[in-house]
């Protein structure tokens, strides 16, 4: 018996590979940056309601950032930078 193939109607064989994505996402980094957006949608709530732009872009920054880094210490130190500059910039 051979196998059976597939055929869609333009009459080539359909393609059924999944390709797979080589990112890093592991439990420490999905915590840590839902912990870090979680923190940012704090500031952003706080920034929008006392109208005050630099805890209001660190929150965006906080919600944004952790989808572009996936090393986890990376994560962390930028997380906790963006976190310390509304304390040390206020305006």
């Amino acid at each position: 018996m051979c196998p059976r193939r597939f055929v869609g109607a333009s009459g080539r064989p359909l393609d059924f590979t999944v390709r797979r994505f080589t990112t890093a996402l592991d439990t420490s980094s999905l915590l840590w940056g839902l912990l870090f957006g979680s923190i940012g949608l704090g500031f952003f709530v706080y920034g929008r309601r006392q109208r005050t732009i630099v805890p209001l872009l660190c929150g965006v920054a906080l919600m944004v950032f952790p989808y572009f880094v996936s090393n986890t210490i990376l994560l962390v130190i930028l997380g906790l930078a963006f976190i310390a500059i509304p304390y040390f910039v206020r305006m």
